[in-house]
């Protein structure tokens, strides 16, 4: 099949022309400060009515919610979506160091929030494992268990749990209220690109490392054992180590209880994975796993036998309404940040994963507004902070959920007992999805080495730096490597592609080949204060023409030629007090016509000097006969020596000569520097903003290379960068618009026609025509 072609017939274009075929105008199409301040005071019906549905998203699409194509697949998605609910509460809340029952409190209130306020259909709020622990971290931070001894009986110490449970529970709701306000403030102002400075393996490596915080932590669960309680840096090795130690005290009854409950979770999770799509909903194992565990728990008498632990008796009903403790807003404003932004960065990447696939938008900032409220409003009611659930979420998707329509579940007092080891259990094998994370490292190897390193980094951080300096660290990583990418972007010298109006890397591409005496460079990013400078190093590196040298040598060759200007000028000042002594004994017309030759002299030397002082580097020849100089050759340019004297015995042939040698310095321009370079092209076309530092680097470029006899022009800037230049005061009579071209194709075709190169330029562009 023959290769599609397109032809081009146009002008060459430089900014100037550019702006006259296109018809740039200076007009604005943006409202002025004036005009939006007087836009946003404006009142009016539509104007309300676009404001509340933009607050209050449900305005917008309950009204118009379909009974019929929506109704069974949310009842059947909110049953499936409320039964796991129930045991993922009850197992998180022990992540976060509360009492199970309020997990199943911060499974209702904040969902019902975001019903309202809400924008994703698809996602499932609630308590979610990676923010259960951040908030356990805290919790146990301010309220460890040896601030709550007490002197028990026969002189034993005991913990006070009523009273140390109560004081957590005000960190836990401090914590999510400030955090919650936080989440506010930022989707007020319009802050939800925040979330794009997390970037996808970050979070992944993140939470991967959290899932293993949230591992450690419930061994002790498993094994029956009790290991003390770390904090700060290396606190999950040394719990590790400390498990290590406890391991011969193990208590086997609820290791047993523990494999068991594992086994049938796994077993049957895998069976849902396998046929969900055949089944009508996912079968609730988690919550017959408990239910289970609490009746043979409690009937068969196991916590008095084999001393198993249980979480005690979950009460009915729900707890009024409580202002939270704003004392502690001061000790824990770091980790109400840090969990701001956490569980802002998980949900909205779940909301935008889902809305991708189902063909709506999900609104960032309205997102981070919703889920403040959520963790606003429940933290009056003693919830601690929530995210979005990716395994509640999926099977909301997959149980046929639509809207935000869920049915919401209520409490009852069936679970009576449950066992500590088989809420761990639960939480064990809900990481599975998180663990599965390890699996980026291969796949990251392969595509991004960079955001492997940031995966790692991030991961490692977290695994030893606990959770909130880990946070930190990895964000200071991840922000150091987009640094590093701009400071070191890719140079290159291009090269045209035969035939076309390509120019290509010539080093990645065998068919690009430089134009002679044209070197044209570009950078793979943009151009501002940390890679300023060392952009003109590579430009100098590559095109071959070290600015700094070729200045020093023309200023040492500037000095020699004054001071051999300053001899000859000796000279000749004695061969005129010669000639002067001379004309004395002779006839008066004699004199005269020696007279005539002197001046004629005169005249030669200031044309001369003047040729000198425009950097033409010229010397004198003469010869003993008669005393009469020959005239000058510039020798910097190595003229045909063939010349006779007899060509140049008057002044008349001497100008000539001068003449001769100007016609050639045009073809060789450059050469007198040491290179066959006579112009440099910079394309900044990847160059997006401009600062005062590109500007300046910019103009010492145009100044330095210009100084040496290089010409420099611009290619491929774009709109916006070149009014920003404008508005730095770039362009000047040494520096015109002129030198700023459309394209890199168009300054070459320019620079070509320049130099009289029709027959180059006929053979580069057989199929762009001027």
């Amino acid at each position: 099949m023959k290769e599609k072609e397109y032809f081009v017939q146009r002008e060459v274009l430089d900014e100037i022309r550019l702006d006259e075929v296109a018809q740039k105008g200076t007009w604005s199409v943006k409202p002025t400060l004036g005009e939006r301040v007087k836009e946003s005071l404006r009142c009016s019906g539509p104007r309300l009515k676009h404001i509340l549905l933009s607050w209050i998203p449900v305005l917008g699409w309950l009204p118009h919610y379909s009974f019929r194509e929506n109704a069974i697949g949310d009842l059947i998605s909110g049953c499936s979506v409320g039964i796991m609910h129930l045991p993922q509460g009850m197992a998180y809340a022990l992540l976060a160091s509360l009492r199970p029952v309020f997990g199943l409190y911060t499974s209702l209130y904040p969902v019902l929030v975001y019903f309202i306020f809400g924008t994703s259909r698809h996602i499932s709020i609630g308590t979610f494992a990676v923010i259960s622990i951040m908030i356990g971290s805290v919790t146990e931070r301010l309220a460890p268990d040896s601030n709550f001894i007490v002197n028990g009986t026969n002189g034993t110490e005991i913990v006070n749990l009523d009273e140390r449970d109560a004081y957590r529970v005000q960190i836990a709701c401090s914590l999510t209220v400030l955090a919650g306000i936080f989440q506010i403030l930022l989707g007020v102002v319009r802050f939800g690109f925040v979330v794009t400075y997390l970037s996808e393996p970050l979070v992944r490596g993140y939470t991967t490392g959290s899932a293993c915080h949230v591992c450690v932590s419930q061994l002790k669960y498993l094994f029956g054992v009790a290991p003390s309680r770390f904090t700060g840096p290396l606190s999950l090795i040394y719990t590790l180590v400390d498990l290590c130690k406890l391991l011969p005290q193990t208590k086997v009854p609820e290791l047993v209880v523990s494999l068991v409950a594992l086994s049938v979770l796994i077993v049957v999770k895998e069976v849902n994975a396998c046929y969900r799509q055949k089944l009508p909903l996912p079968i609730p194992i988690e919550l017959i796993v408990i239910i289970a565990a609490t009746i043979i728990t409690h009937f068969c008498g196991l916590t008095d036998k084999y001393y198993i632990d249980v979480v005690g008796e979950i009460p009915s009903g729900l707890k009024a309404p409580r202002a939270p403790d704003a004392t502690l807003f001061s000790k824990v404003l770091g980790d109400a940040f840090a969990v701001a932004i956490v569980g802002y960065a998980i949900n909205i990447s779940l909301g935008k994963t889902f809305a991708l696939k189902h063909g709506y938008k999900v609104d960032s900032n309205q997102e981070l507004v919703a889920l403040g409220l959520s963790n606003t409003v429940g933290g009056f009611f003693q919830c601690y902070s929530v995210t979005s659930s990716l395994s509640r979420s999926l099977v909301q998707e997959s149980t046929g959920g639509k809207t935000q329509v869920k049915t919401q579940h209520k409490y009852s007092p069936v679970q009576k007992f449950s066992d500590s080891a088989v809420l761990s259990t639960i939480v064990f094998v809900n990481l599975k999805g998180m663990f599965k994370q390890f699996m980026d490292v291969p796949s990251l190897w392969k595509t991004n080495k960079v955001d492997l390193l940031v995966w790692l980094v991030t991961f490692i951080s977290t695994i030893l730096l606990n959770l909130d300096l880990g946070l930190a660290v990895s964000i200071g990583f991840s922000m150091l490597t987009v640094i590093f990418r701009t400071q070191l972007p890719h140079y290159s010298i291009l090269g045209n592609v035969p035939g076309t109006d390509l120019y290509l890397d010539i080093e990645k591409y065998k068919e690009a080949k430089e134009i002679p005496g044209i070197k044209i460079f570009r950078s793979s990013t943009t151009i501002y204060y940390t890679n300023a400078e060392m952009y003109l190093e590579v430009l100098q590196e590559k095109s071959g023409i070290e600015i700094g040298k070729l200045l020093t040598a023309k200023k040492k060759q500037q000095a020699k030629q004054k001071r051999k200007q300053e001899k000859e000028k000796k000279k000749a000042k004695k061969e005129e007090k010669k000639q002067k002594k001379a004309v004395k004994h002779l006839p008066n017309g004699t004199f005269s016509l020696k007279e005539s030759e002197i001046n004629k002299r005169k005249v030669s030397e200031e044309t001369n000097g003047q040729r000198q002082g425009n950097g033409v580097a010229l010397t004198l020849k003469e010869t003993t006969a008669n005393g009469l100089s020959k005239g000058r050759v510039n020798w910097a340019y190595q003229p045909d020596t063939t010349i006779s004297e007899s060509d140049s015995d008057t002044g008349c042939h001497g100008d000539d000569s001068i003449t001769q040698v100007s016609h050639h310095s045009d073809e060789e321009k450059g050469k007198a520097s040491g290179s066959g370079t006579h112009s440099i092209i910079l394309d900044i076309s990847t160059t997006s903003f401009v600062d005062s530092v590109t500007v300046k680097t910019l103009k010492n470029i145009f100044r330095d290379f210009g100084e040496v006899d290089l010409e420099i022009y611009l290619a491929g800037c774009q709109a916006c960068v070149v009014e920003q230049l404008e508005t730095a005061g770039f362009f000047s009579e040494s520096i015109p618009k002129s030198r700023l071209f459309v394209t890199v194709h168009d300054a070459v075709l320019h620079i070509l026609n320049k130099l009289g190169r029709k027959d180059f330029m006929l053979d580069m562009s057989c199929n762009t025509q001027m």
